[in-house]
Formats: C-alpha cells, structure tokens, sequence
C-alpha cells in the first residue's frame, strides 16, 4: 500500500504545501481536495495517491476503509541551468526536484 513518485519536476517546497492539505484523510476526500487544488504539484499528487490505493487493492486490501498514513516529500536532484547576466557574466538558475512517497493505511 505503498507508491513512490520520483524526479517530479517542482521544487519540493512547493509540493510540501500540497501534500500537508491530505495528510490524514480519507483516499476520496484526498483526491477531493486536490482536484480543486490549484497548484503544479496537485495533479502528480493525486495519481501518487491513486496508484497506491490500486497497490492496496491488488494486495485484497479493503479500499472504502484507506487512508493517507504517511506522506512525504524528499529533495530529489537539483538541474543547474544558466542565465546570461550583464557584462558578460552568467548566474545559475536552479531547477529543483522532488521525490514524493505515500503510504496508505486501513482504519
């Protein structure tokens, strides 16, 4: 009752404020809430949590009695992209990633 989604291309401070709105709720009022969610990480977010109850329900795993146990987010890595700047200088753009696990348990 496990999924993991690697390298999503938003920064994980970002997704961090998506995924405190569903830690602790039900699998359908989770994915509820992130479908009016109007951030980057919602849509990610909310196929993360239907795969791990499609994991749940391969296992013989009751999915009306599901939650979001644990859900979290780690850094993934960083890609370094570079802007022109004036005088001939350049400044680094950081493109930031993240890894997003979830763990769905029975109440």
């Amino acid at each position: 009752m496990k999924a993991k989604l690697k390298f999503l291309r938003v920064a994980p401070r970002k997704a961090r404020l998506v995924i405190d709105l569903v830690r602790g709720k039900d699998v359908e009022e989770a994915i509820n809430i992130l479908q009016f969610t109007h951030r980057a990480a919602s849509e990610p977010v909310s196929k993360l949590i239907v795969s791990a109850m499609e994991n749940a329900r391969s296992t013989g795993a009751n999915v009306d009695n599901l939650f979001v146990d644990t859900i979290f987010v780690d850094e993934g890595p960083t890609l370094r992209r570079f802007r022109p700047r004036a005088m001939g200088r350049a400044t680094r753009i950081n493109k930031r990633t993240s890894h997003v696990t979830c763990v769905l348990a029975e109440r």
